[in-house]
């Protein structure tokens, strides 16, 4: 079983939330995942964004805000006629890259049309996770949320490990996990082996959960994995989109019928209680409003 992971609201930007997002996808559904998302490319924009001058397939360009606003815009259009403006647009666009020029020459149309493919391919993608059988495991962190000492793997990196290990306690127990990582600096990725390490050797619930999880990442290009950038794309909308009842972080509403996708495909499973006495509910998304162990809260409150 694979675990791609990428993260989204870490440098502190817009973003309301920080997002550490995994998705689960097994070994004899990945590849037919990855053709259906370049079928589905082909679909709405008239063949590969790569070689449309687009090869980088991120969440926050394709959902920004103005994306919407042209959408939404009373240009009528055939919805078949959306693969067309889109290709034109995307050649025009890279064209003009290519000449160095001020002005593609894309059209209102064209671009309206471009756009409203882009959100009906992001809205295909989610429906082809769930065909197969995608679940998301999730940890939502307030922006504002109390930070540990640095050193130790963070809380949200604990919780998503706790998640797939429950996960992975569904499946057969020949069964392993990897974990596959939108690609870090070096120096980012050194350190996050190092923690992971750590918590997987020196600690006992870490021990415990390797018995299920392989402690070593690997690291890919995103823009080059398809599990990644369905990742990236999960950490985005969650970010934006994903709310209890208890958040009040503002919210994109025009993300929410993304959001409430993801929602529904969030691993659910049980964990025993600490006493051993019965099982508790356990959800694949998680929110964090306190980065701070137990430990750490004594000794700063």
């Amino acid at each position: 079983m694979l675990l791609f992971v990428d993260e989204s609201g870490h440098d502190h930007g817009a973003m309301p939330c920080e997002v550490l997002a995994g998705v689960t996808v097994a070994e004899d559904q990945l590849w037919n995942l990855v053709r259906a998302v370049d079928s589905a490319e082909r679909e709405y924009f008239g063949d590969y964004l790569r070689k449309l001058g687009d090869p980088e397939r991120k969440g926050r360009k394709l959902l920004k805000r103005k994306r919407f606003r042209s959408a939404n815009r009373a240009v009528t259009i055939p919805e078949e006629e959306l693969p067309v403006l889109a290709y034109s647009t995307l050649t025009k666009g890279m064209t003009a890259k290519e000449q160095r020029a001020d002005n593609s020459g894309v059209s209102e149309r064209e671009l309206v049309g471009y756009n409203r493919a882009v959100l009906k391919f992001v809205d295909e993608v989610l429906n082809i996770a769930a065909r197969h059988s995608v679940e998301v495991i999730a940890s939502v962190v307030d922006i504002e949320a109390p930070r540990p000492e640095p050193g130790l793997l963070r809380k949200d990196y604990v919780y998503l490990f706790e998640r797939y290990f429950y996960f992975l306690e569904t499946l057969p127990s020949r069964d392993r996990g990897l974990i596959v990582f939108d690609e870090l600096e070096k120096a980012k990725a050194h350190i996050l082996i190092q923690q992971m390490a750590e918590y997987f050797t020196k600690t006992d619930t870490g021990r415990y959960r390797s018995s299920r999880i392989v402690p070593e990442p690997f690291f890919v290009h995103s823009e080059l994995t398809t599990g990644v950038f369905l990742a990236d794309l999960t950490a985005y909308i969650l970010g934006w989109g994903w709310r209890l009842g208890s958040m009040t972080q503002p919210r994109r509403n025009e993300l929410r019928p993304f959001a409430d996708k993801l929602h529904e495909m969030q691993f659910q499973g049980e964990k025993p209680h600490r006493d051993g006495k019965g099982v508790r509910d356990l959800y694949g998304i998680k929110y964090i409003g306190d980065l701070r162990g137990r430990f750490d809260r004594e000794d700063q409150d």
